[in-house]
């Protein structure tokens, strides 16, 4: 005999006793008549109460409710029923609510199977009741026929590591960070950036407090930094990701900053250096240093050299004598995490040259431009673009949202962004109104599609905009406004041209100073940091989570989870909670010490087993699946040996086995064969129950 494989023993496969009797108990839910209203469910229970095996046959107005499960436990407890198949709404829902109750009854709780006959059955029969019941019927019986074969399984449990690894210093990750710090979980926290703070940083005022959001990001950050379970590596990034939950290696390479500890004055060393680049921090709206820091305040404390545009002339060394290290050298990072939060934030939607006239007729700004242009004239009286008075100012919403095909210019992968940002209303609203109370003879021309001010408080701007004079004008997406620069000689330099819906479809052309475009988010670039950690981005091109709404943070790789915009469009307070989200999936996770995986798993015969490796090849996920050399006879042979921590069970290794030697536990292909042999099988649907 071959020798046999650990994968058996990791997974914990208990067949039970080798003569167990099968009593099955069956249990048809009228799931508040979502199901009863076209499935005659006493006619099924009364129906499958007669095949072998099943020794209940039970309805329940809801088997979700506590009274349901109560039937369940009952005949567990006190009829021996030792499989356990219940039909009712989505698996997706209620699957773990029932293997909890089957497991408090005592029962293994992989020896129950769910039977969705709402989406698959009721939903979409509704014009056909008698159809829908010998449907359910045979879905059930199928149900029925694989539970006979149902062995009892184990988790597999896996040592994990209790480091939590945050990618991204903006207000997400290190809202992460700080929580996951908190219940005592070594973090460590990888930013690009040479300064923490992300998209935040950038703002003077955050809706819909009114607060610094400067002031706010500073006492979050002074939070992470100075928790001891907490380590900051600013200027890196992840190079390297290897493992799996519990266990991931990564690696993660961080370039010198150039200054160190012992540097004392940051506004000489600046005044010294030669190069002078645009400021990214005010998107170009000025210029920096090669050695800068974006902000006063900035963390952390000491600037950081631009080694793309540092030239290494010295001239900053000689004007402060120590703290500026010209020669250091990139430093790569060994870490294990046993868990991940992808915290990567958003960019905002940069308008392609032309596309509203942007970058081809200079009044026209995006919003992101105008925010740092008002905090930059914040001693200022008049606002001025270009030395130019703004008398008129147009703002423009959906540009880069809500986009329209066969209208907008498609990205570079072919699609349209025609999701909403959500957040650019309010964003907009709020900036209009401080330019109103700020720059009272400056008039505001407002051109949206919809107003979508959700949060709450949110609304407040748009009726302040109102009673502030700024004039709303409605363009539909397929008839955007239209931007172009005057004739020489007018008045005013920018002529903005739309289809005005509040007044039935009005031409209207408004002459301005100043056009600005509400620009909506995109997906950061981030296509090597997706392949490493074998995550995947959504219709829209962000990270896509499992569910909505069952399982909102969580990517479809397990220990791996997403925290603020990275995942979607949001505002401070949602990419916070969503962070909150996110530390509370590691700190459960990592919080004992080691995590259970469903054993859902592949599982290889050696006994059929000759080791061709189509297996290995067929496998997409690292380390799955390997070949190793085993003794057989006394002599040494290939055998494919399984690495259920890796193993997702896709079970694309089953198909490519030429000997069927590999199974996915709980899914064996003999199980399938009788569900099939069970739907097509000639059940004697009883008469309708009077």
């Amino acid at each position: 005999m071959p020798e046999k494989p650990d994968t058996e023993r990791r997974n914990g496969s208990h067949p039970g006793p080798e003569k167990e009797e099968i009593k099955i108990g069956v249990y048809t839910c009228y799931c508040g008549g979502n199901i009863s209203d076209v499935v005659d469910c006493e006619r099924v229970a009364k129906t499958l109460g007669k095949l072998p095996d099943v020794i209940a046959s039970r309805t329940s107005e809801a088997m979700c409710s506590d009274a349901g499960q109560a039937m369940v436990e009952q005949d567990i407890k006190e009829n021996g029923v030792n499989r356990v198949v219940i039909g009712s709404c989505t698996p997706f829902l209620h699957e773990q609510t029932f293997r909890n109750a089957v497991s408090r009854a005592g029962l293994n709780p992989y020896c129950y199977y769910h039977v969705g006959i709402r989406e698959q059955d009721s939903w979409v029969h509704h014009d056909n009741p008698e159809g829908a019941t010998e449907k359910a019927i045979r879905l059930m019986n199928a149900g029925i026929a694989k539970a006979r074969l149902l062995n009892q399984l184990n988790p597999i449990r896996l040592e994990a590591e209790q480091h939590a690894l945050v990618i991204g210093g903006g207000v997400g990750g290190l809202q992460a960070a700080l929580e996951i710090a908190r219940r005592g979980i070594k973090v460590s926290l990888v930013e690009k950036s040479p300064f923490l703070g992300g998209r935040v940083a950038q703002l003077e005022t955050v809706f819909p407090t009114g607060e610094s959001g400067r002031d706010s990001l500073h006492k979050l950050i002074q939070k992470v930094a100075g928790n001891p379970n907490v380590t900051i590596y600013t200027g890196a990034e992840v190079s390297a990701v290897k493992g799996y939950v519990g266990d991931f290696q990564v690696q993660v390479r961080r370039l010198p900053r150039g200054t160190d500890e012992s540097f004392l004055d940051a506004q000489a060393a600046m005044a010294a250096c030669p190069v002078e680049v645009p400021d990214e921090f005010n998107y170009g709206l000025t210029r920096r240093k090669a050695i800068y820091k974006p902000y006063q305040g900035s963390f952390p404390e000491t600037p950081a050299i631009d080694w793309e545009n540092c030239t290494k002339c010295g001239k900053c060394l000689a004007a402060v004598g120590r703290g500026i290290q010209l020669d250091g050298e990139v430093e790569t990072i060994e870490l294990k995490a046993g868990a991940i939060v992808v915290a990567t934030g958003f960019d905002p939607y940069q308008p392609r040259q032309g596309e509203y006239g942007y970058q081809q007729v200079s009044q026209v700004v995006t919003l992101p431009e105008l925010i740092r242009l008002l905090a930059l004239a914040k001693d200022k009286r008049r606002l001025e673009w270009n030395g130019h008075p703004v008398r008129n100012m147009a703002m423009i919403h959906c540009v880069g949202s809500r986009q329209v095909e066969g209208v907008n210019e498609p990205q570079s992968d072919g699609q349209v962004n025609n999701y909403c940002s959500r957040v650019c209303c309010t964003a907009t609203l709020r900036v209009a109104n401080e330019i109103r109370e700020r720059f009272p003879d400056t008039q505001i021309f407002d051109l949206y599609q919809d107003i979508r001010t959700y949060g709450r408080g949110h609304e407040d701007y748009y009726v302040q905009a109102s009673k502030n004079d700024v004039r709303f004008l409605r363009y539909h997406g397929d008839e955007p406004p239209q931007v172009a620069a005057a004739e020489s000689g007018d008045p005013y330099p920018v002529v903005v041209k739309v289809k005005d819906y509040l007044t039935w479809g009005k031409e209207l052309e408004i002459p301005v100073d100043l056009v600005v475009l509400s620009v909506g988010f995109m997906p950061r670039q981030i296509d090597d940091l997706m392949h490493m950690l074998k995550i995947s981005p959504g219709p829209d091109r962000f990270l896509l989570e499992v569910h909505p709404k069952l399982r909102p943070v969580e990517t479809a790789v397990s220990g791996i989870v997403l925290a603020g915009s990275a995942q979607g469009p949001m505002n401070i307070q949602e990419s916070v909670a969503a962070a909150s989200a996110a530390a509370s999936k590691v700190a459960i996770l990592l919080g004992k010490g080691n995590v259970e995986l469903e054993p859902f798993v592949a599982h290889v015969n050696p006994e059929r087993c000759t080791g061709s490796g189509e297996c290995v090849k067929a496998c997409a996920y690292e380390d799955a699946i390997l070949l190793k050399t085993v003794t057989v006879d006394g002599k040494q042979v290939q055998r494919a040996v399984v690495s259920p921590a890796n193993c997702t069970g896709c079970g694309v290794c089953v198909s490519a086995c030429p000997n069927r030697a590999i199974d996915v536990q709980g899914y064996e292909l003999d199980k399938y064969e009788a569900m099939v042999d069970a739907i097509v099988a000639d059940v004697p649907v009883l008469e309708a129950v009077a």
